[in-house]
């Protein structure tokens, strides 16, 4: 009969070839969506960023917290708003969006990790000027920005120390935006974190199934595809934000 600690062997077993190919190498995970609110999916996630540090690979955790500014807005009477799946950010909203991300989500993200027996550092995009920004080309965003440059001596000191630096997706404004902090998305801060930093592998860990060729069918999911096809599906309109409310 096989136990539990046979089956914890045998995954190990498994594990080995990756872990001999990803021991050193830098790898990016963007945690948001259910897996944030789900206690036992909170739990799992942190154990396995937990493991890859303990075994050497260098990880940078990129959060949202969409779920947790919907309450705290809500918590002040004031209702969220969407634009093509990305959050309208007036200053009254940016306030609560950099309070709750750098603040609560943030730190609350640090200390489980720590409780579960690694070291790691909360900051956000505004630390080290690590995410600068300019707001969006569509006004209707208000202070929701794109990012144009990613500071990342910051973050390689930190892996160099062997620390997992957990990041908030609010960035500082630059040029016209000067000063200001910007809400961007944490899709894509993760996603030009990794390629700044020359990442291994991005991992995005969400509610969401995947690529979808039909948004209404989740029979639909496209397993693999290369960025000719995702192209192609793009002009097709077939591919659309997901609300990410982050």
């Amino acid at each position: 009969m096989c136990t539990k600690n046979d089956s914890c062997a045998s995954q190990l077993i498994n594990a080995l070839p990756h872990i001999r190919a990803l021991r050193g190498k830098t790898i990016v995970v963007k945690y948001g969506g259910n897996a944030m609110i789900n206690s036992e999916l909170k739990l799992a996630v942190i154990e396995d960023i937990v493991f890859m540090a303990a075994v050497g690979i260098k990880t940078v955790l990129v959060h949202g917290g969409g779920p947790e500014i919907d309450l705290m807005l809500k918590k002040i009477g004031k209702e969220s708003s969407f634009v093509n799946g990305l959050r309208y950010t007036d200053q009254e909203t940016m306030e609560i969006v950099q309070m709750v991300l750098c603040g609560k989500v943030n730190k609350d993200i640090c200390v489980l990790i720590e409780e579960g027996g690694a070291q790691a550092i909360g900051i956000c995009g505004i630390d080290g000027s690590l995410l600068q920004a300019r707001c969006t080309k569509q006004n209707e965003l208000g202070l929701v920005g794109e990012i144009v440059k990613i500071e990342t001596s910051l973050l390689e000191n930190i892996l160099k120390s062997g620390v997992i630096p957990v990041i908030s997706p609010v960035a500082i404004g630059i040029d016209a935006d000067k000063g200001k902090s910007l809400n961007v998305n944490a899709d894509t801060a993760a996603a030009k974190i990794a390629a700044a930093l020359c990442a291994e592998k991005l991992i995005l860990i969400t509610d969401v199934r995947g690529i979808l060729s039909d948004v209404h069918n989740p029979q639909t999911l496209i397993p693999f595809a290369k960025r000719d096809q995702l192209d192609k599906l793009k002009r097709r309109h077939h591919l659309r934000r997901h609300d990410s409310k982050s």
